[in-house]
């Protein structure tokens, strides 16, 4: 270690309110953090026919995941800001306590309206914690060693996704389904603790302040006004900016976010898509959008600033991750329904062969900068959205009705292939930001994420119901051949009475699983064509080297972690 080194170490340490941050203690709490967002989906979905039989509200249960999903994206980029402003510490703590809350308040709800409003509200925790815990991850690491971190937090999803089903299967039916809830407090008290002990932040000195005025940074550079720090900002700057928070953005975003994804959510299920409901709700969306714009350009710290899109590796990030949501929905969405109506399997069968998506995402994602050290963050992404464009457009060759396991080896190398591509994108453009903002930053990737699988759900749904509709027409053979049934254009009708004994002939039902078959192939090639729109943002707007930022001094273990 140099001379200069060691000083700025040592001035660190000797900082007053400086304190050590315990990489591995801290690792284990965003992992327990990172399990109580990824698991609570899948827990969720296994106990529905226990809760509405429980609580009722059959007609609105969709909105158990819904609310949920629209109270994590439209927080997100408040959060993001508010971790850049505030400190991550505080937001993910937050967070948990939000999560935590909701969950108790949740296992306590007396009816769906209730359970549905208390979703909200752990929805709201969950977008602090999804935003933040990658935050932290690359505050925590250099950027040779993020893969190892990012490859653990995808490994939580993976776990999820198997062990999920099953726990939620056994706690519906051999416990209550309340508990699937009350299992949260453990998980999240343990990751409160851990945090509290172990993670110990930057400090952020105001001008004046005598390491701000006179000392070196880690980096041994010393400024006029303040340090710099690892990422070249002055201390005593960074801490000027602090002081104003963009409420009226946040607001403004939140509003926007609330309104649109309402729209795409319940368009085309709730009312048609050129009814009055989803024209207000669009409109809305674009009057309150175009509200943000004015309010963020004035604002002096904005929400969601300008140089997100200005700067144009962020802006490639973005776009590539807007269309990774995309993509994601094919599998997500329409898989288990093509397991259930068209394999004969049951919900949770049909979730296992999901599950073997992220089975093989964490695996190349520890892979993952092998590659990318040696051709460029672009370039693995490249080769990773390639993969999955093949494996995608392979889905709709495989024979009817199929095995199982055919489906699910496609979808684990679809989830090897978005290992290569997804990671050294978000590493990639963390690295190209300094630390105050490197939150926004992440949260805008993110947002832009879940806003595509949002309009994918919303357009692969029209898709797929347009072929079923073409396919089968107004209705369907029931066991007696008189033609009533189900409409042709709903696919959940559809699926519930190939699952319904004696509903259906066996030919009316053969030919109801080709409908379906068709309907999720089509969903399929959408996808395939989503994929290869990722694969041209990546050619034409992505650089083709990431401009990262010099690295700092690598903390070793136990040793303060000052970005």
């Amino acid at each position: 270690m140099s001379e200069t080194g060691a000083t700025a170490r040592r001035a660190t340490r000797a900082a007053p309110g400086a304190g050590t941050t315990r990489r591995g203690p801290v690792v284990a709490a965003l992992m327990l953090s990172m399990a109580l967002v990824s698991l609570d989906s899948t827990v969720v979905a296994t106990a529905v026919p226990q809760i509405v039989g429980d609580l009722g509200g059959l007609s609105v249960f969709s909105w158990l995941f819904s609310g949920y999903l629209l109270a994590v994206t439209v927080t997100l980029p408040v959060y993001g800001k508010l971790s850049d402003t505030f400190g991550r510490k505080p937001v993910l703590v937050a967070g948990i306590v939000l999560f935590l809350a909701g969950s108790v308040l949740c296992a306590s709800a007396w009816d769906m309206g209730s359970l549905i409003a208390f979703r909200v509200v752990q929805g709201l925790g969950g977008g602090a914690l999804q935003g933040t815990v990658q935050t932290i991850a690359a505050d925590l690491y250099p950027l040779k060693e993020r893969p190892r971190i990012q490859a653990r937090l995808s490994s939580v999803w993976a776990t999820s996704a198997v062990a999920g089903p099953a726990a939620g299967g056994l706690l519906a039916g051999y416990a209550d389904w309340r508990w699937i809830f009350l299992v949260n407090l453990p998980l999240g008290g343990a990751a409160l603790w851990l945090i509290g002990r172990h993670l110990v932040e930057p400090r952020r000195s105001a001008p004046g302040d005598p390491v701000g005025d006179g000392e070196r940074g880690r980096d041994g550079i010393r400024g006029g006004d303040g340090v710099r720090g690892g990422d070249g900002v002055p201390v005593g700057a960074r801490a000027r900016r602090r002081v104003s928070v963009d409420w009226a953005g946040a607001l403004a975003v939140f509003g926007t976010g609330t309104l649109l994804l309402s729209g795409l959510v319940q368009g085309g299920v709730a009312w048609p898509w050129l009814s009055a409901p989803s024209l207000g709700l669009f409109g809305g969306a674009a009057a309150l959008a175009a509200l943000t714009v004015v309010i963020e350009r004035r604002a002096a710290e904005p929400i969601i600033p300008g140089w997100v899109w200005r700067r144009r590796t962020i802006a490639a990030v973005n776009l590539a991750l807007g269309a990774l949501g995309l993509v994601m929905v094919a599998p997500t969405v329409f898989l288990p329904t093509y397991a259930q109506a068209v394999l004969g399997l049951g919900p949770i069968a049909a979730g296992f062969v999901l599950s073997a998506m992220p089975l093989g995402w964490p695996v190349t994602a520890a892979l993952a900068n092998r590659l990318y050290t040696r051709i460029g963050f672009r370039q693995t992404a490249l080769l990773g959205m390639t993969l999955a464009l093949l494996v995608l457009l392979a889905f709709p060759l495989l024979p009817f009705p199929g095995e199982p396991w055919q489906p699910a080896l496609l979808m684990l190398l679809l989830g090897a292939a978005l290992g290569f591509f997804q990671l050294p994108l978000v590493v990639g453009v963390q690295s190209t930001v300094p630390y105050e903002e490197r939150g926004t930053t992440t949260a805008s990737v993110l947002f832009v994420r879940q806003i595509g699988q949002s309009v994918g759900a919303a357009l692969f749904g029209a898709v797929a119901n347009g072929v079923l509709a073409a396919r089968v027409g107004g209705g369907h053979e029931n066991g007696h051949g008189d033609g009533s049934g189900s409409g042709g254009g709903d696919l959940d009708r559809l699926v519930h009475d190939l699952n319904t004994p004696g509903v259906l002939t066996e030919a009316a039902a053969d030919r109801l699983r080709h409908a379906v078959a068709t309907a999720v192939d089509s969903v399929y090639l959408g996808a395939a064509v989503a994929a290869a729109l990722a694969v041209v943002v990546l050619l034409t707007i992505a650089p083709r080297r990431f401009p990262v930022l010099k690295e700092e001094p690598e903390a070793d273990e136990g040793e303060p972690v000052n970005p």
